[in-house]
């Protein structure tokens, strides 16, 4: 049920806003599914997944910008606002109504920061926002959605003149850090005042605090925490404690940005940053790098020299402490996939500063402009993604092969899926009905003798005569295939009531085979050393697994396959099929049993365990049928489905009825439901199928099936058609066709014969097509590379 709006989800979710180019559609977008991680039980979610980003030092704007920062508060009204919300309507209000008003407030806080318009983080946020809307629009809602920017920016622009209305924003600021580093500086500078005590030579915080400032009218508040000691013996007990006080107190007031602080000074190549970001991962989940900007200080301190004896340039330097930051965080958290947004500070009195007396960085950059540009950025791209229910947008930790399955897909799997009732195969009762009219004699016993030609004789037939004498043999094979089959049928059909196992006929007796010849030495090319096979009963199959492209190269067997049915009592059937596959670095294994119980009055009932792996995890069902035939041709079935993968548990139910008229037309259908991680998919499906008239000893048929999906207010009609026939005595064609309500669909045709061997020489065709591309993509590639030159 892939739609464009999930095409779009994974382009909201997935880039960041510091990434050094724009979104297009080309680009390679995560699309794994998250599920929340523990901050607590009540910490922080996955609300700025989109936030992760390269390193934004690279990209900074010059100078030449107004951009300023004043700490002159406007009226106290503003001080009373909550700070956790941006909306302040009722909890009914239609969400798209509220991100069009964040988006209004986002264009309010550039204005008021001074910050550009035209800025690729802006733009970036803008345009996210932006496609998130369109994801939760409906169909009515589309114009709604697709709000000019240049109409939202004179919306911003009136209000923000007018002061109404009044602007209800503020910020939650986590702070976290070593000692020492310049965490309660920077919010000194942020706020304008000194509000927190410093010290250069003792850590200045011993205690979680909240800190509240107001900058151009917004309401700030910092939490500020005790400084984390170097990773260490004695270290580690304290920095746990201390990160455990923080879990208690975010618990109880979220914030909304996190910062984790570090000098730019001080990072080197060795691992000294890897056990403590491995303990804050431990202690307060890898959900908190989410939200985490990169905040390093000391910005304008003296760089290093490089090989050639010189100071490296100032974009490197921070590139290549980015890079080994970031390596650490990714150790931390099992995840190569995140890339948090960098933040450069320089807090010293001594910082150059430009002529409006804002601190200048080496690059040009005004440090407090972007500092509140990316804290305003991560709070709105949260309440956007809470507002429409975005959140959960991917999740971190070691990459795994498999992934949540899709409701249509199982609902569809389920609807398939059939038991096998017996130990013979024979599990469809429509099929038997060729077979139930035992009054009719045998059309084998009344042909007359033929004589079988010889090699030399047949030969010497004419064309038409060698036509006719192969026809003649296909009619009696058929004929005789048919009778087999209706014995076999009989043969159940009139087996005593009262027999049990223990009346039946052991096992074959055993037969000893003649020890192979084993060559003296190991041949790689002689199977004998490896292999040897031994049948104990009738029951039991089993069998390898081939793979000429797995582990075992030599033999290309990689598993193996095994099949057991049997008979516990007068009427109870069991049946067991698996298989289990292995290479050098994945296990698999898939498992299908099921127990039936035939009730002498007619109905079937019957319970099954399916086990299949995927990746690392177990698929696990247990699923429980009723059948029963209300009439010589009809059969009605019900069941229903428990399945488990990873946390996450899908119920199912169906129903279903089949009718066969005149033993060569079956009409059956269907309708089920499948629930799990509270959505709902529906479906159903009719199918009616014409049998051949030598059906089932030759597989000639010809089916059409329709079938609804039903999944988030989204219903997919499909059409499918699928013909087996027979074209002659060696020939065989399948023809298979399907056709969705979304234009998509496919055709398959396959054809083998044994008669006509020139068939094959379609194959030269497409061997020589192969090659033609080929040849023309190596002389495209050399034209381009004579002009490179």
């Amino acid at each position: 049920m892939t739609s464009i709006k999930d095409w779009v989800f994974s382009q909201v979710i997935s880039k960041s806003i510091g990434s050094t180019r724009p979104l297009s559609a080309s680009d390679n977008f995560l699309s794994q599914e998250p599920q929340n991680e523990e901050l607590g039980n009540r910490g922080l979610t996955q609300n700025n997944a989109n936030l992760i980003s390269r390193p934004v030092s690279t990209e900074i704007p010059s100078p030449s910008s107004d951009n300023q920062i004043t700490q002159n508060p406007l009226p106290p009204q503003v001080e009373n606002s909550s700070g956790s919300n941006v909306i302040t309507e009722e909890k009914h209000t239609d969400p798209l109504a509220k991100v069009e008003a964040l988006q209004i407030t986002f264009l309010r806080l550039l204005r008021r920061f001074s910050l550009f318009h035209d800025d690729l983080t802006v733009a970036k946020v803008l345009y996210r926002i932006h496609l998130a809307t369109l994801i939760r629009a409906g169909e009515s809602d589309l114009k709604r959605a697709n709000l000019k920017i240049g109409r939202a920016r004179a919306i911003a622009a009136e209000q923000e003149e007018t002061g109404l209305p009044q602007l209800d924003f503020s910020l939650k600021i986590l702070v976290l850090g070593k000692t020492g580093v310049g965490k309660s500086s920077t919010i000194n500078s942020i706020l304008g005042e000194s509000k927190v005590t410093t010290d250069a030579f003792r850590p200045a915080t011993d205690r979680v605090q909240e800190i509240v400032g107001i900058v151009n009218g917004i309401k700030i508040s910092f939490i500020d925490t005790p400084g984390l000691f170097p990773s260490s013996t004695n270290s580690d007990r304290k920095n746990r404690k201390i990160l455990h006080s923080v879990k208690r107190f975010i618990k109880k007031s979220r914030p909304d940005v996190i910062l984790y602080f570090e000098r730019l000074d001080l990072i080197s190549m060795g691992n000294h940053d890897f056990p403590l970001l491995k303990l804050i991962t431990d202690v307060l989940g890898p959900a908190i790098w989410f939200s985490t900007n990169i905040v390093m200080t000391h910005s304008s301190a003296a760089l290093p020299e490089g090989q050639n004896g010189y100071p490296v340039s100032f974009d490197s330097y921070v590139s290549h402490c980015t890079q080994v930051l970031q390596h650490h965080i990714h150790q931390s958290i099992l995840d190569t996939k995140l890339e948090n947004p960098v933040i450069l500070v320089e807090n010293h009195r001594n910082c150059k500063m430009d002529n409006s007396g804002k601190k200048v960085l080496r690059n040009g950059q005004l440090w407090m402009s972007q500092f509140m540009l990316f804290c305003i950025c991560t709070k709105v791209l949260g309440d956007v993604n809470t507002l429409l229910e975005l959140e959960d947008s991917m999740q971190l930790g070691p990459s795994r092969n498999s992934r949540l399955p899709s409701l249509p897909h199982l609902l569809s799997s389920f609807l398939k899926h059939r038991v096998k009732l017996s130990s013979n195969g024979a599990d469809n009762e429509t099929d038997e009905l060729s077979f139930s009219d035992t009054e009719e004699e045998d059309e084998y016993d009344q042909l007359p003798p033929i004589r079988i030609l010889t090699k030399s004789q047949f030969k010497k037939l004419t064309p038409s005569q060698e036509k006719d004498y192969l026809d003649e043999l296909d009619y009696r094979e058929t004929l005789y295939m048919k009778k087999q089959l209706k014995q076999e049928y009989m043969a159940r059909k009139e087996k005593a009531p009262d027999d049990n196992i223990e009346s039946q006929e052991g096992p074959p007796e055993a037969i000893m085979l003649p020890d192979m010849s084993v060559p003296p030495s190991f041949d790689s090319d002689n199977p004998v050393h490896r292999f040897r096979c031994l049948v104990t009963s009738d029951r039991w199959l089993a069998r390898p697994v081939l793979d000429p492209h797995g582990w075992d190269h030599d033999v290309g067997f990689d598993g193996i396959n095994l099949e057991i049915a049997a008979q516990l009592g007068k009427d109870i059937i069991t049946c067991v099929a698996g298989q289990m596959s292995k290479d050098k670095q994945d296990f698999n294994i898939q498992c299908e049993s099921t127990a039936a119980y035939v009730a002498p009055s007619g109905p079937t009932y019957s319970v099954g365990l399916d086990v299949q792996s995927a990746g690392k995890e177990l698929i696990c069902s247990v699923r429980s049928n009723a059948k029963v035939k209300t009439h010589k041709y009809n059969v009605a079935e019900c069941g229903v489905s428990v399945m488990s993968f990873g946390n996450q548990y899908y119920y199912g139910g169906k129903i279903e009825d089949s009718i066969s008229i005149k033993k060569r037309v079956d009409l059956k259908t269907n309708g089920g439901v499948i629930t799990g991680g509270g959505q709902f998919g529906y479906g159903g499906s009719f199918e009616a199928t014409l049998k051949g008239k030598d059906y089932p000893v030759r597989e000639e048929k010809t089916s059409l099936s329709m079938s609804v999906l039903s999944f988030k207010k989204e219903t997919v009609l499909g059409g499918n058609i699928q013909s087996d026939i027979r074209l002659g005595r060696g020939t065989r064609m399948s023809i298979n066709a399907n056709l969705n309500s979304r234009n998509m669909g496919q055709v398959c045709v396959r054809m083998n014969s044994s008669e006509h061997m020139e068939i094959a020489l379609v194959a030269v065709v497409s061997l020589l097509r192969a090659l033609f591309r080929k040849k023309s993509n190596n002389n495209f590639s050399s034209s381009e590379t004579t002009e490179t030159g």
